[in-house]
């Protein structure tokens, strides 16, 4: 019995030193100091497991473009209206189609001229008989004059045969007229196009009677087109004629044109004008060739390829380059609708703070307010911090060389800052 109580006893304090030696080396440990030999307060270790590894930058002072944005719609400079002189004839033949880029003077349709070729025979006949009737009452007063003092005709008499030469030179005169009228009408059964360009519209139908005046096509003045820009009041007085444009058309073509004219007047409902802007001509290759008859003017052959009349397009005025204080866009971190960026402190702590943004170019955001150029602001990883966050500097990594060649000279990055 002593023996099983002393047995019980001998492993009871064999347990109790091994939980005294274990609580030892707990309190050693967590009593013991930092490498530093410092005495280590409470919360250090959690603070310091919470900091955020983040790069810093500075904001650069650069020239940044001033440009003005507006909306319009692309259109031909200007659109003729080809009709027809003729009145009541036949079409008999239509020589262009829709796409069909035509020469100034090349035909474009054809009437039947039989009548009016019989009509210009029949002139040609009346001019003879006159000139034949016009000879004769010549010779006949060419004698009275020479007989004019001798008596032999009385005064009626020379006053008749004077008046019936000056009546059948008039009679040649209109018959020549109603000559050359005829003329004109054959003429006028060729439709011809009034300048180079190309067909945009066609109502013109074999076989079809039309009156004078009709419209038979529609003809895109030297595949001209222009941008017309839709501005407020307020807007107009900065644009001024030869300023640079950068069109975007709907299809995605990018053009660049230049400010022809600023309208004279605002529409009084909506009180915004028009901006007429130049763009390059229209591309072959959206329209479709001409039959081989003639070759496109050099306005139209050398087009190249982008927008067509109707489409709505977007455009910026360039109005020329202003200082501005930029950084990273992924430095500017949005909350609650507003921006803000990170400031690094002295402390290794950073403050939210709240900022203006301005115009943004490639990679970079301008700063209207908020911050100064010499403040250290975090690059990356700000999106993950909060106000008071302790956080830990990285080196900021080099930019790929790709990157550095394709970056422009104004937007270059900024030197890494320095750690406070």
């Amino acid at each position: 019995m002593n023996a099983s109580r002393l047995k019980s006893v001998a492993i009871a304090l064999a347990v109790v030193a091994v939980v005294a030696t274990v609580l030892g080396v707990y309190i050693h440990r967590t009593s013991a100091p930092d490498k530093a030999g410092d005495t280590p307060t409470k919360g250090t270790n959690a603070a310091a497991r919470a900091a955020l590894t983040v790069t810093t930058t500075q904001p650069v002072a650069t020239q940044l473009p001033i440009k003005l944005s507006a909306n319009g719609n692309i259109a031909a400079w200007q659109e003729a209206s080809v009709g027809t002189e003729s009145n009541g004839l036949r079409l008999a033949e239509v020589l262009v189609n829709v796409g069909d880029v035509v020469q100034r003077g090349q035909a474009l349709a054809r009437f039947a001229d039989d009548s009016v070729q019989a009509d210009v025979a029949q002139a040609r006949a009346g001019v003879a008989e006159t000139g034949a009737q016009a000879t004769e009452a010549t010779a006949n007063a060419n004698r009275v004059r020479t007989l004019l003092n001798t008596g032999t005709f009385s005064g009626q008499q020379i006053s008749q045969y004077l008046a019936a030469e000056q009546t059948a030179l008039a009679r040649v005169e209109s018959a020549k007229a109603v000559l050359a009228a005829q003329l004109l009408r054959l003429k006028n059964t060729q439709v011809l196009a009034p300048d180079a360009g190309i067909i945009s519209a066609r109502s013109a139908t074999v076989g079809a009677v039309v009156p004078s005046g009709t419209e038979l096509f529609r003809l895109i003045r030297l595949g001209r087109l222009e941008w017309r820009a839709e501005m407020t009041s307020t807007e107009l007085a900065r644009i001024a004629a030869g300023t640079p444009v950068a069109v975007v058309a709907a299809n995605g073509a990018r053009l660049d044109g230049r400010v022809r004219m600023v309208a004279p007047t605002v529409d009084p409902q909506t009180r915004a004008g028009l901006v007429y802007v130049d763009l390059p001509p229209m591309p072959m290759q959206s329209v479709r060739p001409a039959p081989a008859r003639a070759a496109a003017s050099s306005a139209v052959a050398d087009a190249p390829q982008g927008a067509l009349p109707g489409m709505f397009a977007r455009g910026e005025f360039e109005l020329g380059r202003s200082s501005a204080l930029t950084v990273p866009q992924q430095a500017v971190v949005v909350r609650d609708g507003f921006s803000y960026v990170f400031r690094l402190n002295a402390d290794q702590r950073v403050s939210q703070i709240k900022v203006e943004l301005g115009r943004r170019v490639g990679d970079r955001v301008e700063l209207l307010d908020g911050i100064g150029a010499d403040a250290v602001v975090i690059a990356t990883g700000a999106g993950f911090l909060n106000e008071g966050d302790l956080v830990k500097v990285a080196p900021a990594p080099a930019p790929a060389a790709t990157a550095a060649t394709a970056a422009p000279p104004a937007l270059a990055p900024a030197a890494p800052a320095a750690k406070p």
